[in-house]
């Protein structure tokens, strides 16, 4: 396929409206529609609304039903929760759109929420469409990237990852998504609920098992907060002594024979840390240690990179281990 695909863009926080002006980047992309449900965005120029500098001649609409220019793709940045992304994810698959969705519980949801992947799986195959959900952390740094460094394995008997950033130096909502600010005591409120910490590690966990065709017979996730010990401020949030400025999580993943993954998720403010690294233990050993690796800039990366492939790919709900490697 060499012809422009075309885009819409579904969902205009700070990650979607930085999908957005990468696609309009794109020479092999053209941007035709947007949509979010803030009214203090529907309505105006498109362009204005993602920060481009520029108008883009389209309004942002309030609905999908409201856009009448013809699409292959959707980028969909909206929740990382099932209960949320959902009814999104199903209503753009009526409306005959391949689909690209940064929705975290759908990067791999075969293990954790298998009614609800099969029901997207049919969706997508009685629409002739492809559902993809990535990033870059689920959708790469702790699944897809290991599982492609294991080519060069004989034998895998352990893997570790280690994502650790420095949340001062990340965009607002996602300080606030890893509990800057908050009391320690509203903090493990959150994680009771079950909306605080990273969402993701269910799913790479899932992948990396799966795909190694070993048996997940067990699977622990511990959470804790990262508390201030002198006060922080960043643009987005001072924070005192004894609050949190970070979360840290811990996941395990238990074969018949014993652990075989660890994943460890370190984002905290001023941490001193700002790396990535795999270990796989096995023959032979290997360690990567990645440097430089922004969160944001990565997403938006490979999810509008992931494109092509989606759209050549066949019908149905795919992983980042099912497409072809994606490049830039």
């Amino acid at each position: 396929m060499s012809e422009r695909i075309r885009v819409i863009q579904y969902g205009l926080g700070p990650i979607g409206s930085a999908v957005a002006r990468y696609v309009v980047e794109r020479s092999d992309l053209q941007l035709v529609g947007a949509v979010d449900i803030d009214p203090q965005k529907a309505g105006r120029d498109a362009g204005e609304v993602i920060g481009l500098g520029r108008t883009l001649g389209f309004t942002v609409a309030s609905s999908l039903a409201e856009i009448t220019a013809q699409a292959d793709v959707v980028t969909h940045n909206t929740s990382s929760y099932f209960d949320l992304f959902k009814p999104q994810i199903l209503e753009i698959l009526s409306a005959g759109y391949n689909i690209v969705s940064t929705a975290e519980e759908l990067s791999f949801p075969w293990l954790a929420h298998t009614e609800h992947a099969e029901e997207i799986d049919a969706a997508a195959k009685r629409a002739g469409k492809t559902v993809l959900a990535t990033g870059v952390n689920p959708g790469f740094l702790m699944d897809s990237l290991p599982l492609n460094l294991t080519a060069i394995c004989q034998r895998v008997d352990h893997i570790s990852v280690t994502r650790a950033q420095n949340a001062s130096l990340r965009r607002g909502p996602f300080q606030a998504k890893v509990g800057s600010g908050m009391t320690v005591e509203a903090f493990q409120d959150k994680i009771a609920q079950g909306r605080m910490g990273h969402v993701g590690l269910p799913q790479s966990m899932g992948m990396l098992f799966q795909t190694l065709g070993k048996e997940l017979v067990r699977y622990e996730d511990h959470v804790e907060p990262v508390v201030a010990d002198t006060p922080i401020k960043t643009s987005f949030f001072d924070v005192k002594p004894g609050q949190v400025r970070g979360v840290k999580q811990i996941a395990h993943g238990f074969s018949p024979e014993g652990e075989f993954v660890t994943l460890t998720f370190v984002a905290a403010l001023d941490w001193p840390e700002d790396e990535d690294t795999i270990r796989i233990t096995g023959k032979p050993g290997l360690e990567v240690n990645l440097h430089g690796t922004n969160g944001d800039i990565a997403t938006v990366a490979i999810a509008v990179n992931a494109i092509r492939r989606v759209v050549q790919a066949a019908p149905g709900l795919v992983t980042m281990r099912d497409l072809p490697i994606v490049t830039r």
